[in-house]
């Protein structure tokens, strides 16, 4: 009787211990299990992080409205300039434009890291707390080589409308007299604070001055739309955006051509191409830059 128990306790313990390896399919089963909940996974995980990023760059451009906002309350209401004699700053309107420094892939040219002659030199500055990471967007992952060697991230992916804060009589290329410059913010009647936007995270390869250029030479007719300069993309064919009224937005492009890949080139070719027919995000944004002159 005591034979026969130890000899059914070895058979049950030589079963278990059988049971307890798997065998290649069994593995393979696993790891294709393991590979599908992934693919099944990471496009939400993807999703959440775009998701957290266009939070975070909506909280930095309403930031740096309320300090918009404040110097414009503290300067008799006039806005600062979007840009004002780069490079000069012996220039009486130098001290005006909300940022200074040029932005590119060169590692000769400090203004790409250093915040002293270009953040810090903006009239808005002071009313940012010195908070420096409010200038750019968290999804913008463009760096650029020191001279050093070091990989560096850039210090500004947003530009200002050109259409906000110009100098006294200026009208460029972009447009002439007949369409409204917004010098103070009692100007914004025509479409209005909540609907005129003024900063626009500016795609990494197009960024270059403190202000985004919206031609409007050939408003309101569709068919003549144009994009000099490029907006960011990088929230899913998306951008972030805020307006006069002081609240922000992530604004979803529409057609592929406002959306062109990232190079982290200065000599990407689609960018500049300017004339982009019946592009429908130009005409949205010809409609939230300005208005003619009534």
């Amino acid at each position: 009787m005591k034979t026969q128990m130890n000899h059914t306790t070895v058979v049950r313990a030589s079963r278990r211990t059988g049971r307890g390896a798997f065998t290649l399919i069994e593995l393979l089963v696993v790891i294709a299990i393991i590979a599908i909940l992934a693919g099944m996974l990471l496009p939400a995980l993807s999703k959440a992080k775009t998701k957290a990023q266009g939070i975070l760059c909506m909280g930095n451009t309403k930031q740096l409205m309320l300090a918009w906002s404040m110097y414009v309350g503290d300067s008799n209401e006039r806005l600062p300039f979007a840009y004002a004699q780069e490079g000069n700053p012996s220039h009486a309107n130098y001290k005006y434009a909300w940022v200074h420094g040029i932005i590119n892939y060169t590692a000769s040219n400090s203004d790409n890291w250093n915040i002293t002659n270009t953040l810090a030199a903006g009239c808005i500055w002071p009313y940012t707390g010195g908070s420096a990471a409010i200038y750019k967007c968290p999804a913008d992952r463009s760096q650029v080589r020191t001279p050093t060697g070091q990989m560096v991230p850039r210090v500004r992916s947003l530009s200002m409308n050109s259409w906000c804060g110009m100098n006294e009589g200026q009208h460029t290329w972009f447009g002439g007299p007949e369409f409204r410059a917004y010098l103070k913010s009692t100007d914004f009647v025509d479409p209005g604070p909540s609907m005129t936007w003024v900063l626009i995270d500016e795609h990494p390869d197009s960024i270059n001055d403190g202000f985004f250029c919206i031609d409007m030479k050939g408003y309101p007719n569709p068919a003549s739309t144009a994009l000099p300069d490029v907006p960011s993309s990088t929230h899913n064919k998306a951008c972030g955006m805020s307006f006069a009224d002081g609240h922000s937005e992530i604004k979803k492009w529409l057609d592929p051509r406002t959306a062109p890949p990232v190079t982290y080139s200065a000599s990407n070719p689609g960018m500049g191409s300017a004339v982009q027919p019946n592009n429908p995000d130009v005409v949205w944004l010809w409609e939230h830059t300005t208005r003619f002159v009534n």
